[in-house]
């Protein structure tokens, strides 16, 4: 894929989205390690397969690994992979997914889901490029590049002891933040139009167009589901209203009581005064709450920098 037509993979026209697309863009044509962080449902397996088509290495194979899914007693051999004999039911040598994606990219999803040997392991082959399957004594040399990501702040989980902090700083070369469905509803009526005529499409029928009070209420909704769950949405507005005009009443009943809280609300004096303080420290894990504990999006949806959040929690010892 040609670096001039990535963005045109993706459906968006946000700041947000376009400063990261920019940085994508960028580093697809390197190859340098990244680190994908998102939540649930935001594309971050789409930048990976749009990192690894616009590089070097599209002509090889892409392997997706979704790390969460792995039993965590055969992480170790699915990964690196096995010889025979080397534990009850090796029955033959096999290789993992590094050395399947050899020449190509290795893309490991939900990173923050393997276990710290599994990590240990990992961390090795990303210094040395050197592969030792289970029940080996050699190791054998593979090139890939990494692409990992996760919907789990590291740092957090380095600090509960849950991942090594020499496995993150190696693979926190080039860090993606993808913003959130509900930090870009300046992009929900392109994706809308996007899924609507591209699903009408792919099931043969009228596709539907939504009022412009659905519409309203679709933005003031949080979209803890993000791209996905909006597509999925759609999807069913395709099989069941295909053709129709959809109204707030149509739209499910957890979107349409949905509403955005008033800024006035949030600001406005009352006659006995308040604390300060308390304001911002509940604005902050308000914030937190929010993105699940990722610093650099609370950050963003306060308006600062991530530093400067870090120190007001620390100032707070909300950390």
């Amino acid at each position: 894929m040609a670096l001039e037509n990535f963005e045109n993979s993706l459906i968006g026209e946000s700041p947000e989205l376009n400063g990261v697309i920019w940085a994508a863009k960028i580093t697809a044509a390197s190859d340098v390690t990244v680190l994908i962080q998102g939540e649930s449902g935001s594309g971050k397996e789409v930048f990976a397969k749009l990192i690894h088509n616009g590089s070097k290495r599209n002509s090889q194979k892409l392997i997706s690994v979704n790390c969460a899914a792995i039993p965590e007693n055969l992480a170790e051999s699915m990964l690196f992979g096995h010889i025979k004999g080397s534990f009850t039911g090796a029955v033959s040598n096999q290789q993992g997914y590094i050395q399947s994606a050899d020449k190509g990219t290795l893309f490991l999803d939900e990173i923050g889901e393997l276990s710290l040997s599994v990590q240990a392991k990992l961390l090795r082959f990303m210094e040395s490029s050197e592969c030792q399957k289970v029940g080996s004594t050699t190791t054998e040399h593979v090139d890939v590049r990494v692409i990992v990501a996760t919907n789990r702040d590291l740092r957090a989980e380095i600090a509960k002891g849950n991942f090594r902090e020499d496995l993150f700083y190696r693979l926190h070369i080039v860090p993606l933040d993808i913003p959130s469905l509900r930090e870009r509803t300046g992009d929900l009526e392109l994706l809308l139009k996007h899924f609507n005529h591209s699903l009408a499409e792919q099931y043969g029928v009228r596709p539907a167009v939504y009022s412009k009070a659905a519409i309203k209420c679709l933005k003031a909704y949080s979209w803890p589901g993000n791209v996905r769950e909006l597509r999925n949405l759609c999807e069913r507005m395709s099989i069941l209203l295909a053709g129709k005009t959809i109204e707030v009443d149509n739209l499910p009943a957890e979107i349409k009581n949905a509403q955005k809280p008033m800024l006035g609300s949030i600001v406005s004096l009352p006659e006995s005064g308040l604390s300060l303080e308390k304001l911002e420290i509940e604005l902050i894990q308000q914030a937190l709450n929010k993105t699940s504990g990722n610093r650099s999006r609370a950050a963003r949806l306060l308006g600062l920098t991530r530093d400067t959040l870090l120190y007001r929690m620390k100032k707070y010892t909300l950390a």
